[in-house]
């Protein structure tokens, strides 16, 4: 559920800060207690990432990520859209946002991910409690990540996208070199509006529809072989 006044003004009962500030400390110092790496998935407080850097600092292994709509929307956007904005973790406050971005800036995060959640309309529609959790994330990520963050350079926000997570992983992948998975998105500083009606998934319930995005994913290659491609590019 989503946690602050506004979705508890909608009568939901929010799920606050603290209770992902205590599960990650918890885990962390489970990671440094049997010496293993640790990963964060979704990190969405201020607090959460400085736990983190403390934890870090007394040699912890542990990575961590962050998704497109905790770097860019706050608990507000759930005035607007109700369920539409529903996820978990939930949208925090601008504070945590802040911190967010400028733990992306500053090398605390190692990762991006989409969160991506592909409910039907159906299952997103109704009341905050009963809807459905999450939302679609994979179509819109590059450019939302890039709104995010226009300051962030190239290499970093590549470095977040692929090479960091297959490191992270432990997997192929995450580079052009020679004898790497032909696994390759392309992308463009090409202006677009968000249309779910355009999506591929089948998902496409996202609070971003309508929004103006400046780089966009044009196409992408699994395995060496072209998987999809955008209209507007040319063969």
């Amino acid at each position: 559920m989503n946690d602050g006044a506004v979705s508890r003004a909608m009568g939901a009962t929010g799920s606050p800060a603290v209770a992902e500030d205590v599960i990650v400390a918890r885990d962390l110092l489970i990671g440094m207690e049997t010496a293993k790496p640790w990963h964060l998935a979704h990190v969405s407080t201020r607090g959460a990432l400085a736990i983190l850097r403390d934890a870090r600092a007394r040699g912890s292994r542990a990575t961590c990520e962050v998704t497109p709509h905790h770097l860019l929307l706050t608990d507000e956007a759930v005035r607007e859209l109700g369920a539409g904005a529903k996820v978990n973790p939930p949208l925090r406050a601008e504070a945590d946002a802040r911190a967010l971005r400028e733990a992306v800036r500053d090398g605390t995060v190692d990762a991006f991910a989409t969160d991506h959640a592909p409910h039907t309309a159906q299952e997103k529609a109704g009341d905050l409690l009963r809807a459905a959790v999450g939302f679609t994330g994979l179509e819109i990520a590059v450019g939302a990540y890039a709104a995010a963050l226009p300051d962030l350079p190239l290499s970093r926000f590549v470095a977040l996208l692929s090479t960091n997570p297959a490191r992270i992983l432990g997997v192929p992948g995450g580079s052009l070199s020679v004898g790497s998975p032909a696994d390759v998105t392309l992308f463009a500083q090409r202006t677009w509006t968000v249309d779910p009606r355009t999506f591929a998934s089948r998902g496409t319930s996202t609070p971003f529809a309508g929004r103006v995005f400046a780089r966009r994913a044009i196409a992408t290659i699994v395995g060496g072989v072209p998987s999809y491609r955008d209209a507007s590019v040319r063969q």
